[in-house]
Order: structure tokens, then sequence, then C-alpha cells
């Protein structure tokens, strides 16, 4: 059955509207070869993104020729402002943007692990609040949160979890009465994961690992081109992996004896102060960093000996292809550590997986955060995708 009109304006709407988002400001002929459609439906398309005040014209496409074929169109960046925040144990991040994502402000704030609730989300709260503010952002649309744990399918919040600070699961809340703006959480991994599909390691890949490597460790699976969350959302919770080479098996209350104990940053620290690598005060990052900068193959061959045990795990369970190595830990070893990874999990597995180091560095979590708002926004304001 054919679409009716109305459908099929709104399809072509959504088609023009894409196109000017990845491709920039662009005439009405240039959106007629782009999108095969007639010369009237294109003006017609034209008028009425105009007239909702999604587009405007930006340009002209050169000084020789005039009239309405040659105005550049563009969408409007400021019809709606964004915020990703990346919530960690001891503080977090967050970025404004407009529409289109170009950045209009940034912060970051520590918070104690002696800071009460109430106190640490109210800080949190006014982060926000100044950093829109500075970034002349008088109203935000819609704020993606990304953090560590697990989020409920069934109702989209995070999960109590006793690991985890009380200001986490009360952030959103409390954002939600402050700000006329939707919030969305997601699990960080699962954020890092779709911004390094987008625009990162993953970006010729529709089925993918992303092992995410720091404080704690875990994974997130995305599989013909659909992140998979598991009927209690756990998919990829790996630290609790039972593995071998720890002095116990984990529980459903803690990861110990999992592969978290193989291969957190606690464990690659000590194994860094076992290889005389670790100085005073410095973290698992900092050692792997040194090991790679000096060409330090002991240590490099034993953080990849634990770290394919979870990685070949996941690929003989998953059949993904690509694992990419993520996480400050996954970051810090780069390329070195991930070949060393894929030697291992190619001599350990019969099926071809290629191991990679995430490209996006630290800011793959408000990267995935920010895509998370962006599409949310733009299916309310574009209408939803088809």
């Amino acid at each position: 059955m054919p679409a009716s009109p109305s459908t099929a304006r709104a399809i072509n709407d959504r088609l023009a509207l894409g196109l000017l988002q990845r491709e920039g400001p662009l005439t009405a002929n240039q959106l007629k070869q782009l999108t095969g459609l007639s010369r009237p439906s294109v003006a017609d398309l034209v008028e009425r993104l105009q007239g909702s005040g999604l587009i405007t014209v930006v340009g002209e496409a050169g000084a020789q020729r005039r009239g309405p074929n040659a105005r550049l169109y563009g969408i409007v960046a400021d019809r709606a402002h964004l915020a990703a925040l990346d919530v960690r144990t001891g503080g977090l991040s967050v970025v404004v943007t407009d529409l289109l994502g170009a950045v209009l402000a940034e912060a970051s704030l520590p918070i104690g692990g002696d800071t009460g609730t109430e106190p640490a989300v109210e800080r949190a709260v006014a982060l926000v609040e100044r950093t829109a503010h500075e970034g002349g952002a008088r109203r935000l649309h819609t704020v993606g949160i990304g953090a560590p744990g697990l989020i409920d399918p069934a109702s989209g919040e995070l999960r109590d979890t006793t690991s985890l600070p009380a200001w986490h699961r009360r952030l959103a809340g409390a954002l939600q009465e402050r700000l006329p703006a939707r919030v969305l959480v997601e699990n960080e991994t699962n954020l890092a994961a779709r911004a390094e599909q987008r625009e990162g390691a993953a970006r010729d890949r529709d089925t993918f690992v992303l092992l995410w490597l720091g404080e704690g460790v875990g994974a997130a699976v995305v599989l013909d081109g659909t992140l998979r969350r598991g009927a209690s959302g756990g998919t990829g919770e790996i630290g609790f992996l039972p593995v071998p080479g720890t002095a116990s098996l984990p529980s459903a209350t803690g990861c110990d004896g999992g592969f978290h104990s193989l291969a957190c940053a606690a464990a690659l620290r000590e194994l860094g102060a076992e290889h005389g690598l670790l100085e005073p005060g410095e973290g698992a990052a900092d050692v792997v960093r040194r090991a790679v900068a000096t060409g330090h193959g002991g240590y490099l061959d034993a953080a990849a000996d634990r770290i394919a045990v979870g990685a070949a795990a996941m690929a003989a369970i998953l059949d993904p292809g690509c694992v990419v190595l993520g996480g400050e830990l996954g970051r810090a070893g780069g390329d070195a550590l991930a070949a060393r990874v894929g030697e291992r999990v190619t001599a350990m597995s019969p099926l071809r997986t290629e191991v990679r180091a995430s490209t996006l560095g630290g800011s793959a979590v408000l990267r995935g955060a920010l895509l998370a708002a962006r599409e949310a926004a733009q299916d309310e304001l574009f209408g939803p995708g088809r």
C-alpha cells in the first residue's frame, strides 16, 4: 500500500533534515539531487521546514548564481540545546552543545567520597545549570547521562548498586525536577560503544564488543547494529565471569574472583609494582602508559595475557569479529596493548577476531551521551527516523 501524502511528506522532510545534518548547508538543487525528489517536492519541503523553524537560509552557493536555487539552507542549530554528562565515582564532566553538536561550554567538577548525597546532587545540578548559562543555553531540550552501573530496561533508571555513590541514582531525578528538559540515563560502556561505532574505532563494524577496562571492567555488545541489553540490562557484565588465575569465584554480591580481579585498574596497578614500573601516587593508567613508552614487553605481555582471557570468552560466545579496548586502561595501552591481546585471542579461539584500541580517548562516554541526546531531540523535532 502506498504511503499517504502526509506520511510521504514526513518521510521526505526527515530525509532532507538528515542530509542537512550530515552534509551541512545545501541548496535546493543539491537537495533535489541527493533525495531524488522532484523540484516542486523539494520546494514544498523547504517551505515547510522553514515555516516550522527547523531550517533557514545561511548563505548562497556562489556569487555567480542568484535566486532560490542558489540559497544555502541549513538546520537552525540553536533550535535546541543539549547537555551530556559523564558521571564518575569521583565527580562528573558536562558539555553543552547546540542541535548540530557544536560545543558551547564545558566543565568538570570533583565530588569527594565524603560528600553527602544531597550536597553532591546539588553541586552536580548546579554545575549543569551554570555550564548551560555560560553556553548561552536558556533552556536545555535534552540531557544525556553516562554513568557506571546497570540500567533497568523497564524503567530506564540506574539500578541500586552498593558499590556506587548514592548521588549517582539521585542525579537524573534531580535534573528532571529542576530543568524543563528530557533526561536520559545510560550505562557508560554502552555509550562509549555508541560513540566508537559512530565516530571511533568501530566505524566500519555493525557487530563488535567494546571491552571496558577501568576501575571496573565491563563490555558493551553490539550485534547487527543493535546494542544488546539482556533481560535485566546486564549484558556485558564480564567482571563476574569466572576465570582461571584468581583465588576465588565471583558471587551475586561481588565480582572479586572473576575477570574483574584479573584486569581491573587495581589488578594491573599491582602487576606494575611486580614489574618495577609503579611510582608513588600513580594509578594503573600511568603504569600502562609508561610500559608502552619504554617498550616494557614483560609487563605488556603479562597484562595482555590477563585481558585476553575476557576478550577470548566474548569472542567464543558472540563471534563479534572485533573487540575494541576502551576505558582508561585500554586507551593507555593503545595499539601496543591491543596487538598483544589480539595475538593471544587468535591463539585461543578459532574465530577470527580483530582487537583494536579505542580512538576516542577520554571523550568516548561524553560523545556517546551527546549522540543519545541529539538523536532523542532530533526524533522529537524532526519526527522519528524511518
